[in-house]
């Protein structure tokens, strides 16, 4: 099939592959941490393994990164965190916290700088959007559509 896909066909696909077992509650928790948690927390913890008991998609354990004394600060705010956690989820998905004495993850590298559109890629994007009606969602795509052709060309052996 060629042409444009929806975005919920391909997300499964590409977030099972990146996350393997950790499976797609993990994956909420990595993209949406710091709504999670709120953004200082997010800078110094970061989630690195959902653990749920045998058979049970519930009541997991999930271990965080933490390094020095935001660890301490986080055993004090463990109820709030596992709340705020399984409100985000609208189920109990997480019973408990354990904390993981390690560095964080390596932030991901800066974005690329985008090229300017041409006038016939400018027009090709609005012309694949005419026909949707609801204008936030219209405006979106177009942006979305824009950003995928501004990425600079892929240099050979990368």
């Amino acid at each position: 099939m060629s042409g444009p896909r929806r975005i919920g066909q391909t997300v499964p696909d590409v977030a099972g592959k990146v996350l393997g077992k950790r499976g797609l509650a993990f994956g909420a928790l990595i993209t949406d941490w710091p709504a999670i948690v709120g953004q200082q927390m997010a800078l110094r913890t970061a989630p690195d393994k959902l653990s749920f008991p045998r058979g049970k998609r519930e009541e997991a354990t999930l271990h965080i990164r933490a390094m020095g004394a935001i660890a301490l600060e986080l055993q004090h705010l463990e109820p709030q965190i596992v709340e705020r956690i399984n409100s985000f989820f609208g189920y109990r998905a997480v019973a408990r916290i354990k904390l993981i004495h390690a560095a964080l993850p390596p932030a991901p590298s800066p974005m690329v700088r985008q090229r300017t559109l041409t006038m016939d890629e400018e027009i090709s994007v609005t012309t694949a959007t005419a026909t949707v009606e609801d204008e936030e969602l219209r405006a979106t795509l177009e942006r979305f559509g824009r950003s995928l052709l501004a990425r600079p060309a892929k240099r050979p052996g990368r």
